[in-house]
């Protein structure tokens, strides 16, 4: 039987040649999926092969191993994934009931050597299984841990519960393991050399975008600067690896630990010096970008690349007043809870809020898919031109010529005040009319446009009989009043409401 041993090009290789070169697929779902090619070379019959250039995250039974030409009959008979690292807790492990060297010193500072028996390592593996078999698995090694802990080691016929020193060790097995590795039994019709396909799905990585968007002191337009994010986790260095992000909410199985999903999306833009840096395109129901030179993405690091500057984008400022404030003893309540509740809707809530509003479209710099991701803002100072943060959220995926819509935070100098003034419950209980008198009061020294939002809440059927300013009715149970507040002024917008649920 043929041992082969699998292992790739380091970061001091002096050529990687582009077969050599890994190819990632990262989605932000902590998550990727890694392609390689590695050098095999077979005979007729069975074939021990070992690869040791697996990540820490792998899932084993996503691994593809494949001849990329399809001129190779190659078959895998078995696959067994070894992650079982050697650690000094696991090499103490492997010596309960034998004999070791503890490295130690007298009390002159003098290194001396003590023969110590190990009768307990207290090495608890595993506690990574609670991924696959849940929190009471990871108890019961928690529980294992607590108790079979601390290590016992036996010294001149007296029980040490610590070690006497550092252990020695002997030189290393050849069932001993320094990183992560996959063994293979393979079988080939006939000798074969080539660069087999290697493809796995790995945990441990992911990707995110994050916008900058700056605006000056005064006016309606600002710049937006995009960044992506990529973070590897996994355990392993990728030395000039070509990189590709799916954008997109991908359906994929997670542990009941694992917590919430998240999918980003991506997009693709030009540099300052106008050089592509990003390329996409629509793949299936999502979208696939490409970085376009490879790189090097080392284990634990986090890499950031631009990947979007607009300048002048046109992004209006909006004052939108909710007025009603909803205490916590209404959670839950529908509109049959609240129909006959006089109460209900009588609370305000002073704050007006600051949005910016822009159209994603070429027409205003921008036109191409935005990935969800965090948005921050900043006013440039026009005395000193330094920027000033000012609010931050995230936009959802947004596609091109969609219009985006992000909070920022509170109006300073708006103040609003909702009162009802007027509550009605008809004598057969099937309709009640209510009033409501809205003040905005603006102490800025410019006059400001603020839209009233106001949610019809006690019934789907429903008339204004009285307002004093016009409206706009945003959807079936939502109005909206623009209405202009002049400076260091005051606007009221009244209204009367007939709800009838005969």
């Amino acid at each position: 039987m043929k041992t082969t041993l699998l292992s790739l090009l380091g970061a001091g290789a002096a050529v990687l040649t582009a077969s050599a070169q890994p190819a990632l697929t990262i989605y932000n779902q902590n998550f990727a999926v890694v392609r390689e090619h590695v050098p095999l070379d077979l005979r007729a019959g069975v074939n021990s092969v070992v690869f040791s250039g697996a990540t820490v995250h792998l899932e084993p039974d996503s691994v593809v191993l494949r001849d990329p030409t399809g001129k190779v009959s190659l078959r895998v008979l078995e696959q067994n994934y070894r992650s079982d690292t050697i650690s000094p807790g696991l090499l103490l492990s492997l010596y309960e009931g034998k004999t070791l060297d503890f490295l130690t010193r007298d009390g002159s500072g003098k290194e001396i050597l003590v023969k110590g028996r190990v009768i307990r390592s207290g090495y608890v593996p595993n506690f990574t299984g609670a991924q696959l078999y849940g929190n009471n698995f990871y108890q019961q090694q928690a529980m294992m841990q607590q108790a079979a802990g601390t290590p016992i080691i036996e010294v001149d016929g007296k029980l040490r519960f610590s070690l006497p020193g550092e252990p020695q060790f002997p030189a290393l097995t050849d069932d001993a393991i320094l990183k992560p590795q996959l063994v293979w039994q393979l079988a080939s019709d006939q000798p074969a050399k080539f660069d087999a396909e290697l493809s796995y799905v790995t945990g441990g990585m992911r990707w995110e975008a994050s916008y900058n968007l700056i605006a000056p002191e005064q006016g309606d337009t600002m710049d937006i600067i995009g960044w992506v994010t990529i973070d590897n986790q996994s355990g392993k260095q990728f030395d000039n690896a070509t990189l590709k992000l799916l954008a997109g909410d991908v359906s994929k199985l997670q542990p009941e630990e694992s917590g919430r999903v998240y999918g980003l999306a991506m997009k693709a833009a030009r540099s300052e010096m106008d050089q592509v840096s990003v390329t996409e395109k629509a793949f299936d129901e999502f979208h696939l970008y490409s970085l376009a030179r490879p790189t090097t993405l080392r284990n634990r690091e986090t890499k950031q690349v631009e990947f979007i500057r607009a300048t002048g984008v046109k992004a209006k400022t909006l004052y939108i007043y909710n007025g009603i404030a909803i205490g916590q003893q209404y959670r839950g309540w529908n509109m049959e809870n609240i129909r006959n509740n006089r109460d209900y809707g009588t609370q305000s809530n002073p704050k007006v809020w600051v949005m910016r509003e822009f159209v994603n479209s070429e027409a205003n710099g921008l036109g191409q898919p935005l990935p969800k991701g965090r948005t921050r803002f900043y006013r440039r100072d026009d005395a000193d031109g330094r920027l000033e943060f000012t609010g931050e959220n995230t936009i959802d995926h947004t596609p091109k010529n969609e219009t985006v819509r992000i909070y920022t935070g509170d109006a300073f100098d708006l103040v609003g005040e909702r009162t009802r003034t007027d509550f009605v419950l008809s004598n057969r209980n099937d309709s009640v009319e209510e009033t409501f008198s809205i003040k905005l009061r603006n102490r800025k020294s410019e006059a400001v446009e603020v839209r009233v939002a106001e949610r019809l809440y006690r019934w789907v059927n429903w008339e204004i009989v009285q307002q004093s300013h016009d409206f706009t009715k945003t959807d079936a149970q939502n109005i909206e009043f623009h209405v202009k507040v002049p400076a260091d002024g005051e606007t009221v917008v009244t209204y009367r409401v007939r709800y009838n649920w005969q």
